[in-house]
């Protein structure tokens, strides 16, 4: 991530406070159906409406959300609200040295498409990023495989997953 760890609240606020005016980005808070509590953020970037491509990043979750359940359904609705919304590619990004998005990205249906080499400088350093996507002929078969594992019979009463989201998707193939 180009920005953090924030060291003060202060620091995370004025953060909060760019994501807000960004042109450039449409930001979407997660936030708890039960409790209420703020869980995190995502965008859509690089938004592209002449191409129908959009990017889903710039995403921050609370240590708590991450890898959960509720990270993937908040993924899976921002992915359905762009393919509902006309768009016929979406993108995932990350830096090559964030091997859990990258793991995250095909364990959600994108595919593969490369490496951009020191694509970009983050904090002083060269950022090799991977790319991903899903495109429109492709997520109909992604959202059904989606929505098989988001159900409740796929989830023991402790919350595990009975059958995990590769297989599932492999399974409808």
């Amino acid at each position: 991530m180009a920005d953090g760890p924030y060291e003060t609240i202060e620091e995370f606020r004025i953060h909060i406070k760019r994501c807000a005016s960004s042109a450039d980005a449409s930001f979407w808070a997660v936030v708890s159906r039960t409790s209420g509590q703020i869980l995190g953020y995502a965008s859509f970037m690089r938004v592209d409406q002449a191409n129908a491509v959009v990017e889903i990043g710039n995403i921050m979750y609370a240590p708590v959300f991450q890898r959960t359940t509720g990270a993937t359904e908040a993924w899976f609705l921002l992915a359905d609200r762009a393919f509902t919304s006309g768009f016929r590619r979406l993108e995932w990004k990350c830096n090559t040295l964030n091997k859990p998005s990258m793991r995250a990205a095909l364990r959600l249906g994108h595919t593969f498409e490369g490496i951009f080499r020191q694509h970009m400088i983050v904090k002083g350093s060269n950022r090799n990023t991977a790319w991903y996507s899903i495109i429109d002929c492709e997520w109909s078969k992604v959202k059904e495989a989606l929505e098989a594992w988001m159900q409740g019979d796929n989830f023991d009463a402790s919350g595990k997953q009975k059958m995990d989201l590769v297989a599932i998707r492999n399974l409808l193939r």
